[in-house]
């Protein structure tokens, strides 16, 4: 984002590039361990040293249980695989199972998921299938995202997660009417929550994020990238409407031209003070985190006045789920009358989620995940001393 803003900044950024383009021709993929990948290269390193072993390509497709304890799996090819201790469940909860994602999700035909396709809701299903307990009774089933759809060039289409630059300054997202529903600045989850509460239930839950060309050159929008990065082709691919008036974006969106218009110019006016009177962007430290600091009075608000303009659909999303298998502090299943299955565990999504289906920080599946699967590592190793 500001590579073209500083020498200090584009040298950076060059050299990221050209060591991601030298890893695709050497390698074909990114070799850079940050982020998650850092973290599960280092936990799949701690394990190969302590002589674990990994089946990648095995399913596994029913639990084991004999006198009311778990003592082992059923893999796909029937071959059993007996335990002393037990079993921890840690499949990636439910994203792609259609069944319970339609009895849970809201707006489930609309939802996009972020997971991968792996994360069909196998755990849940095995233990649900010897007598575990399944709780549907979290503010939200999942960890919800806005998300846009992106057509690429071969004919399939891929997800985006507007986490980014929905709290820029001169970004606002708006409903079909034209107005806004939320403070775009607040979290990702708390943006698709509000769509969810405000799109009339007998019309899509969708949502446009609308930008003019200044943002976008200096921010991106979606997968369309800040400059010196080309759009144009977003445009002809469908995913970046345009329009020279904010009219005809509307038209080419969907979205309701005077809805829009009174929408932007009520934004102006208070963009011209620095201020956001309907919904207070800029107005606490995280939400000021999340602007840009050589935007005054408010890193967070600025005019939507430069001509084109541009908007991207965005529709609900999640990265997982949160409803999950009934667990105890010690992530322990729970069978239906709240009782610990004896040696089944549940971590990750595949457990309900601690904090009830609400989202009060980024790490809200990663942090429960790292701690409930030390929690039932350290119970099993105590179990097997």
């Amino acid at each position: 984002m500001t590579m073209t803003r500083s020498p200090r900044a584009f040298l950076h950024a060059t050299r990221r590039v050209m060591r991601h383009l030298r890893d695709l021709a050497l390698h074909r993929r990114g070799m850079d361990l940050r982020n998650g990948n850092a973290l599960v290269a280092r936990l799949l390193r701690s394990a190969l040293d302590l002589g674990v072993e990994l089946r990648p390509g095995c399913a596994v497709r029913a639990l084991q249980k004999d006198n009311g304890r778990i003592t082992g799996v059923t893999l796909a090819d029937g071959t059993l695989l007996r335990c002393r201790v037990g079993v921890v469940l840690a499949t990636g909860g439910y994203p792609h199972d259609a069944v319970l994602r339609a009895e849970t999700f809201p707006r489930n035909a609309e939802h996009q998921t972020l997971a991968i396709p792996e994360a069909r809701g196998d755990g849940i299903a095995m233990a649900r299938a010897i007598g575990a307990q399944m709780r549907r009774d979290l503010a939200r089933a999942a960890a919800l995202c806005p998300v846009s759809v992106v057509p690429w060039p071969d004919g399939t289409r891929g997800t985006f997660p507007h986490i980014i630059e929905r709290g820029k300054p001169g970004v606002i997202g708006v409903l079909a009417n034209g107005k806004r529903f939320c403070n775009e600045g607040l979290g990702y989850h708390d943006y698709v929550d509000a769509l969810l509460g405000a799109a009339p239930e007998d019309q899509p839950a969708r949502s446009w994020l609308v930008c003019d060309f200044r943002f976008l050159r200096r921010f991106g929008l979606g997968i369309v990238r800040p400059q010196p990065l080309p759009w144009r082709h977003w445009v002809r691919r469908g995913y970046l409407k345009t329009g020279r008036d904010l009219a005809e974006l509307a038209r080419a969106c969907g979205i309701d031209p005077a809805g829009l218009e009174a929408t932007v110019a009520e934004w102006n006016r208070g963009a011209a003070r620095g201020e956001d009177p309907l919904f207070h962007r800029g107005t606490t430290p995280y939400m000021r985190l999340q602007g840009d600091p050589e935007q005054q009075p408010n890193p967070c608000v600025a005019a939507i006045s430069r001509a084109p303009f541009f908007a991207v659909e965005v529709v609900p999303g999640s990265f997982g789920t949160f409803s999950g298998l009934a667990a105890n502090g010690r992530a322990q299943v729970l069978d239906t009358e709240g009782a610990p299955i004896p040696g089944l565990w549940a971590v990750g999504t595949d457990m309900a989620s601690v904090f009830g289906g609400h989202y009060p920080a980024g790490g809200i599946n990663l942090g429960p995940a790292m701690t409930f699967g030390f929690i039932a590592g350290r119970d099993a190793a105590e179990l097997s001393a």
